[in-house]
C-alpha cells in the first residue's frame, strides 16, 4: 500500500465514525454534556472538523473551509479563523450549537472534499516537508497528518461514549 492510500483509508474512518455519533441525536442531545463541565458530542464533532480545516489550509495555503461558506452561522459563532476548539472552557463548549447533526457532518464532508485530494496525491519524500517550524523540532507534514488523524480518531471516540452516556 502506498503512502497516500494509506492515508485515504485511515481518513476515510474519520466521517463514519462522526456519523454514528449524530445520527438521531436532536439538536438539544447534541449540546447536552454527558456531565457539567464535559464537551458535548457537537463540540467535539465540531473540533474535529476544525481542527482538520485549519491545519490543512495551513498546509495547501488555502483559504479555510470555515470561512468559506455559512458555517459559522450554522454553529452560532463567529468567523474567526483561528478558532478550532484549543483552550476552550465550558461556556465555550457549550457556545458550539449546530441547528443539526446534519449541520455537522456537512461541514466534515466539505473538510474531506478538500482534504482528499491533497493526501492523495501525496508520495514519500512529502510527508518529510516542514510545515511548521515553530516547534522543536520543526513539525513534518507526515507528524501533523498523524497528530491531526490522531485528534480526530480520540474525539470521535469521545463523541460516542458521550451519546452512550446520554443513553442514545
Amino acid at each position: 500500500m502506498d503512502v497516500s492510500s494509506f492515508l485515504l483509508e485511515l481518513y476515510g474512518r474519520i466521517p463514519p465514525l462522526a456519523e454514528g455519533a449524530v445520527d438521531g441525536l436532536d439538536p438539544d442531545q447534541l449540546v447536552q454534556p454527558p456531565a457539567p463541565g464535559a464537551n458535548t458530542i457537537a463540540w467535539l464533532v465540531w473540533h474535529v472538523a476544525r481542527v482538520e480545516d485549519h491545519h490543512l489550509a495551513g498546509i495547501t495555503g488555502a483559504p479555510q473551509v470555515w470561512v468559506r461558506g455559512d458555517w459559522p452561522d450554522r454553529f452560532g459563532l463567529a468567523a474567526d479563523p483561528s478558532n478550532t476548539g484549543y483552550g476552550h472552557g465550558s461556556e465555550d463548549v457549550l457556545a458550539v450549537r449546530p441547528k443539526t447533526g446534519d449541520d455537522l457532518l456537512a461541514y466534515l464532508d466539505a473538510v474531506h472534499r478538500v482534504l482528499r485530494p491533497v493526501i492523495g496525491a501525496l508520495v514519500p519524500d512529502d510527508l518529510d516537508w516542514i510545515v511548521d517550524r515553530r516547534w522543536d523540532p520543526p513539525v513534518t507534514l507526515g507528524v501533523r497528518l498523524a497528530s491531526i488523524a490522531d485528534d480526530s480518531l480520540q474525539h470521535l471516540g469521545q463523541a460516542a461514549y458521550a451519546r452512550g452516556l446520554l443513553g442514545a
